[in-house]
């Protein structure tokens, strides 16, 4: 039985799926826009919102677990240049925007996952 187990695999084993995520979070980050399906969208948001709030600690610390979480130079962008738009801002810092029409392979529903603009 699967009660109380959320999330979703995407067919993976764990080692090859928590690679999986952290990839995406790395590439979310150093891209700050990217187009993918609306099952990775959903999956990665809540991942690199929490790097974002722990970002905006804005200590050593908080720097060290973003680079053992994140690669380096996506660790160094986060902190430097993301996490100090959002220091007034409580959450929310993705958006999910789905696109109309559907990837041909395999017919699955895409969408962009950006960061949101705070001025």
């Amino acid at each position: 039985m699967r009660h109380q187990k959320s999330g979703t695999k995407f067919r993976r084993e764990k080692g090859q799926r928590h690679a999986f995520i952290k990839n995406l979070a790395k590439n979310v980050i150093l891209k700050e826009k990217i187009k993918t399906t609306e099952t990775r969208a959903k999956a990665i948001k809540p991942v690199v919102e929490k790097l974002v709030t722990l970002a905006k600690k804005q200590t050593l610390a908080s720097l060290r677990l973003l680079i053992s979480r994140v690669s380096k130079e996506a660790a160094t962008k986060l902190y430097y240049d993301i996490a100090p738009k959002y220091t007034k801002r409580a959450g929310g810092y993705m958006r999910i925007t789905k696109i109309s029409g559907s990837r041909k392979g395999d017919n699955s529903t895409m969408a962009i996952l950006e960061f949101i603009d705070e001025k």
